[in-house]
């Protein structure tokens, strides 16, 4: 098995997503015979120069830096991690730079993150499961040396403070855990399968620690009927995914196998599935990725996550890595967590 330390996991994990994520940003909202006609054949992709990325890395890195304040205070629990997170999703919804088609509800949730008296349980859009849930959550998979219960808490607690649908709350604690065993040395191969087994394991588990009462915003009679819903639906994609890994071409979208990757699920099996095809080939999965018909970026940012943590930092070739906006705020969480 190879570890962390040697790898450099979280490096590895962090540059990938960015990478998909710039790759991604021009692709993001056409199909895929307009991506061929503007950008060529996808397996020749080159990354844009200037390397810009939308907001999935930019609220990747305000969760790393909001984890990063947290854990520097000692052990991560939910009151030490929700102030510090969620002034980061506020400074990043104040920033000039927060103009890459940011989610509409990241925007409402963090405008209403703002209001100091009310609990953040009542800015979180309880109705929505968008990928804005999970497609920055790998740092919850790279931070070192949480808990089970601590890592799959705050993996849920930093959805629900903008994605408050039991979905986004499963996929993005299943989309953690994914990065955490990929960069534990986990054989891909078996990857689909030890994911179903968690989202079974936790099919009723309400994090109520981490949570509060955020599940009496729903309509579900019960907090275990409330999570239940979001774990049946990511076990209903986990079901496609394994199908679609035995029997998807690469040359087809992936997106036709699993969704287009608007929605928490989808966008977590769309990379997984992207990253798996081409397990050994990480620009090659970051191309596939980009070049499909549903949310190119986030997708690819997740595909780059996946390929990032199995591979490690050296997966990225140089000339593509030091290109990458933010690069500096990258390798110094990288640098933190790998050591």
């Amino acid at each position: 098995m190879t570890t962390t330390a040697t790898k450099y996991a979280a490096t590895g994990a962090l540059t990938g997503l960015a990478l998909g994520d710039a790759l991604g940003f021009p692709t993001e909202f056409d199909d895929v015979p307009s991506i061929l006609a503007k950008y060529g054949p996808w397996r020749e992709t080159a990354l844009p120069d200037p390397a810009r990325v939308t907001d999935d890395t930019q609220m990747t890195l305000a969760l790393g830096k909001g984890l990063r304040t947290a854990t520097d205070r000692g052990v991560l629990t939910p009151e030490g991690m929700t102030e510090p997170v969620r002034r980061e999703f506020i400074a990043w919804n104040r920033s000039p730079e927060n103009n890459r088609a940011p989610g509409t509800t990241c925007l409402r949730a963090c405008d209403l993150l703002e209001r100091p008296d009310r609990p953040w349980q009542d800015a979180s859009q309880i109705h929505s499961k968008g990928c804005g849930a999970n497609m920055r959550v790998a740092p919850l998979g790279l931070v070192p040396g949480l808990s089970d219960e601590q890592r799959a808490g705050a993996a849920q607690l930093q959805a629900a403070l903008t994605h408050g649908h039991p979905t986004a709350l499963a996929a993005s604690d299943l989309t953690a855990h994914a990065v955490r065993l990929l960069a534990q040395g986990a054989e891909p191969t078996g990857l689909v399968g030890l994911l179903r087994s968690y989202a079974y394991d936790h099919r009723t588990r309400y994090h109520e620690r981490w949570l509060g009462d955020l599940w009496t915003r729903a309509e579900d009679p019960t907090p275990e009927r409330f999570i239940a819903r979001g774990w049946d639906e990511c076990l209903a994609t986990l079901d496609r995914l394994q199908e679609a890994v035995r029997t998807v071409s690469p040359e087809t979208d992936p997106c036709l196998a699993v969704g287009q990757g608007w929605i928490a699920e989808e966008a977590m099996a769309a990379g997984l599935l992207c990253f798996l095809l081409f397990v050994d080939e990480p620009l090659t999965a970051l191309r596939r990725a980009a070049c499909t018909s549903g949310d190119s970026d986030s997708v690819a940012c997740l595909a780059g996550a996946f390929a990032g943590a199995h591979l490690g930092a050296d997966a990225w070739p140089a000339d593509w890595a030091d290109r990458v906006e933010y690069r500096g705020d990258l390798l110094a969480l990288g640098a933190l967590w790998d050591a």
